[in-house]
């Protein structure tokens, strides 16, 4: 309730008090009338006009509480309609799985006179035992990815789904023994769908819960599955029981994972994180890297060769700096691995792979790890003594290695792509060689380039523009593995 309002009218005291809920709109008037010498007074009731009880009764039901100002915009169906779009993946994926189901019962032996419950039970433990060896050796291998690739992995998770019942449906086509193989191979897709999709939901969920509501924005997301599933089961009762043929069934169910897959990619597509992982830090930071002068990246180029350089850094104009709205837009649902492309044209100008050990570096310059000295660990130290991280290009990837320091936090994971990136434009406009392998060059160019980097973004402001446009730079999200950490001893 909000802070009551008492007042004096024609010799009467009122105590007004508003009612509200936790979207913060107006739910009632209390209005407390005291006359002078009158014990009690009279209390008025104003009910604030707005929807009708049912359909409150209906959104709180399957909505958090609070809706739609307790979630982010891309939640509700009036902004960019994620939960449209999957509430209608889900009706579609429902009645496909039916289809299926009916095509994994044929192939347990469901009508057939020849099969045994013995041998069904023993195909269903070995669906079983490799579905959950694969859940972990998926978990262990992509689980650092799960939450900085969410949106990738929310629409894997649903290809595996979809080729899980295409496996399925296509089993009874074969003989026993390819069949065994067959469902099991859909039993594993559907284990990596279960490991995928769960855990880029529930960063999904973090994402949209704005008020802490997180545990029951989950529950409320549950409900509303329940729902769509109740429904999907219906509708898929009426459709299995119609079709019957071959042709038909793969008509309807290729329709069906259609839809499922097309709502999904606009599902991915409408949501809008606000975290930069490597494609949104790489969209994010394209307009600092294409607004510095030629003349600066000339300067830069020149003395990693060798040749002498002004220090002074021209103040570019501030360039136009995308928003995370902007950049879900240009966002690629599935981009390569660590890939620093160029804005404009999409070119991939280099690669780029954080968290890596300083194992990786050592053997990208080809220097036997068991000898007296190295010619780079030590110069890479020196040149990275006030960073939280070292960084080497590996000119046979094309790629930079970054291998963090003990203790590094977000900000120094963005520092060392932000400096990835600059390296990488300089690659771009053919002012350092792509490939270059001279270890002194790499050197100086690293420790160049550091500098350079340093002081263009701290005369920008880079930061502190990212923050104003609404981009969350405390949470880390360009680890994808889990990776070590650096440490020096005295």
């Amino acid at each position: 309730m909000s802070k009551p309002n008492d007042r004096v009218k024609n010799g009467q005291r009122q105590l007004e008090i508003r009612e509200l809920n936790q979207s913060g709109k107006l739910i009632a008037t209390y209005i407390h009338t005291i006359s002078d010498g009158e014990k009690g007074g009279r209390i008025d009731i104003d009910i604030a006009k707005g929807p009708s009880t049912w359909v409150m009764s209906v959104v709180e039901a399957f909505m958090p509480v609070g809706y739609p100002d307790s979630v982010t915009d891309d939640y509700t169906p009036a902004s960019d309609r994620y939960q449209f779009y999957d509430s209608i993946q889900a009706f579609a994926s429902t009645i496909a799985g039916l289809l299926s189901s009916r095509a994994v019962l044929q192939g347990l032996g469901v009508g057939d006179s020849t099969a045994s419950a013995t041998g069904a039970v023993l195909l269903r433990i070995l669906q079983e035992s490799a579905g959950r060896i694969a859940t972990i050796l998926f978990a262990h291998r992509l689980g650092s990815a799960l939450e900085p690739e969410c949106k990738k992995y929310r629409l894997m998770a649903d290809i595996f789904n979809d080729a899980a019942m295409i496996l399925d449906c296509v089993s009874p086509a074969f003989p026993k023994v390819p069949r065994v193989f067959l469902l099991s191979a859909s039993s594993i897709c559907k284990a990596l769908c279960g490991v995928a999709a769960g855990s880029s939901k529930a960063s999904l969920s973090a994402h949209f819960a704005k008020q802490g509501n997180l545990a029951e924005l989950n529950a409320k997301d549950a409900s509303q599955e329940t729902l769509i599933s109740l429904l999907g089961m219906l509708v898929g009762t009426f459709v299995v029981s119609k079709i019957s043929s071959q042709t038909a069934t793969w008509i309807a169910l290729i329709t069906l994972l259609s839809i499922h897959l097309g709502t999904n990619y606009l599902a991915v597509r409408s949501v809008t994180m606000r975290t930069l992982n490597r494609q949104r830090a790489n969209l994010a930071l394209s307009p600092f890297l294409c607004s510095f002068t030629s003349d600066t990246q000339r300067g830069m180029s020149r003395s990693a060769m060798g040749h002498s350089q002004d220090s002074k850094h021209p103040r570019a104009n501030l360039p136009s700096i995308p928003s995370p709205k902007d950049i879900r837009l240009q966002e690629r649902i599935f981009e390569r691995d660590g890939a620093i492309r160029l804005q404009a044209s999409g070119q991939i100008l280099a690669y780029c792979q954080v968290g890596i050990s300083l194992q990786q570096i050592l053997s990208s310059t080809s220097t036997p790890i068991t000898s007296g000295s190295s010619p780079i660990t030590a110069d890479l130290w020196e040149i990275f003594h006030d960073q939280g991280y070292i960084m080497w290009y590996d000119g046979r990837r094309n790629t930079f290695l970054v291998a963090l320091k003990d203790g590094a936090s977000a900000m120094v994971r963005l520092d060392a792509w932000f400096h990835a990136a600059w390296c990488a434009r300089s690659l771009g406009v053919g002012e350092m060689g792509v490939g270059v392998r001279d270890h002194a060059t790499v050197r100086a160019w690293m420790g160049e380039s550091l500098r350079d980097s340093l002081a263009y973004r701290e005369s920008l402001g880079v930061y502190a523009l990212l923050r104003e446009r609404g981009w969350d730079l405390d949470t880390p999200a360009l680890e994808v593995r889990a990776g070590t950490r650096l440490a020096q001893s005295f």
